[in-house]
């Protein structure tokens, strides 16, 4: 049921890994917190949580280690930090994709993206680049606004690698085509959590008539684990 794959990659000049859980099913790349690897959601109970879908063969699972969150959460270098980001949806399209691909044998599916946290501005990410492979993001608790934590950086990498701040001047059929995709925007309300990043990048995708949905739960959902594996199986349960 579960399987690992390893490469070296020069485009982050570092290993991929990449996790699969499941056998058949619609594909759902899972990005992982901030330092997390891509065994991280099967330590704190997301894969278990998600095991009705698998075990039913709705779904299959995979998931990368988060190069660029790590370089972050270590406070290197913020242009660095950036480059990373924007080097790390490189590797997501044309090394990650394909892999998600042929392990689906089929050359064309789309995926679902998903993630917490820093996981959540990954997954929004990857939809808004790359609309041609992924077709429905949910983010969970994200973090939406990185300048904050890389100094106020507004290197191009950085630009071009944060929805938040690309999108309002984006137009063509780039955008034509994210307008056919769909993105869920989940928060809860209590300790640790800020719906106003949630809004706020919310608030961007409906200025350009992106389709998406913003789901406020309670206090009682916190910034942690047991609220994104209460999320996540009946979004996805939803939507693939």
């Amino acid at each position: 049921m579960k399987s690992v794959e390893r490469w070296h990659s020069d485009r982050i000049d570092g290993t991929v890994t990449l996790v699969r859980w499941g056998e058949i099913g619609s594909p759902v790349l899972i990005f992982p917190t901030a330092g997390g690897d891509a065994e991280e959601i099967e330590r704190f109970g997301l894969v278990s949580a998600l095991g009705g879908l698998l075990g039913a063969g709705r779904i299959k699972v995979y998931s990368i280690d988060s190069v660029a969150g790590r370089s972050l959460l270590e406070r290197r270098d913020p242009n660095h930090t950036a480059w990373l980001f924007n080097s790390y949806s490189s590797v997501i399209r044309d090394e990650v994709v394909p892999a998600i691909r042929s392990d689906c044998r089929d050359e064309q599916i789309e995926i679902t993206t998903a993630g917490a946290s820093i996981g959540a501005f990954n997954a929004v990410a990857a939809l808004c680049r790359h609309p041609e492979v992924f077709r429905v993001a949910v983010g969970m608790s994200g973090t939406y606004d990185l300048s904050p934590q890389l100094g106020g950086s507004f290197s191009d990498d950085f630009y071009f690698s944060s929805p938040l701040h690309y999108l309002p001047g984006l137009s063509g059929e780039q955008l034509d085509h994210i307008r056919a995709r769909f993105i869920v925007l989940a928060t809860g309300s209590g300790d640790w959590e800020n719906p106003g990043e949630t809004w706020a990048m919310g608030h961007v995708l409906g200025a350009k008539a992106i389709p998406n949905r913003v789901d406020v739960w309670s206090e009682e959902h916190h910034h942690d684990w047991p609220t994104w594996c209460e999320m996540l199986p009946l979004y996805l349960d939803d939507l693939t």
